[in-house]
């Protein structure tokens, strides 16, 4: 018997696949527990439309990110620091301060660990921090390091 999966059965397959299964495999396990449906006509094209309606999602995701990355990468923060003699710096900035600081200046929702920083900022001036926003998008933020 053919079978859709509904949920990821262990050494049968994923979500959305079509398995072929005995009989009675698919009547006492993998249809009672809703991991499965048969695969009809009917539940053959709605696993297509579903599928055809993920992928159009997942473009959708993809642009917007895209689109966000477009607005980061031309965007600068500003973030003071406590400064010493001899132009020391007191403290670091983390990816926090960088979160918060884009949510204040710009408006920008900045998830802390989506920024990937080697370490925190221990120096004046100008630094660029990515941010991964989707596995194909990565922008880059401008950090400025002023004196307080």
């Amino acid at each position: 018997m053919k079978v859709i999966l509904l949920e990821d059965v262990k050494s049968l397959g994923k979500k959305g696949a079509i398995v072929n299964v005995s009989d009675g495999y698919a009547r006492n396990m993998l249809l009672p527990k809703k991991l499965g449906v048969e695969a009809t006509p009917k539940n053959l094209n709605d696993l297509k439309l579903q599928k055809a309606h993920e992928d159009k999602v997942a473009k959708e995701v993809l642009e917007a990110a895209r689109e966000f990355g477009g607005r980061i990468s031309e965007s600068e923060v500003t973030i003071p620091i406590k400064v010493g003699e001899g132009g020391r710096v007191f403290g670091s900035i983390s990816a926090k301060e960088i979160a918060e600081a884009a949510k204040e200046q710009l408006g920008f929702e900045l998830d802390k660990k989506k920024l990937q920083m080697d370490g925190p900022i221990k120096e004046l001036g100008t630094a660029t921090v990515a941010v991964k926003l989707h596995p194909q998008v990565t922008a880059q933020l401008k950090v400025h390091v002023k004196e307080a």
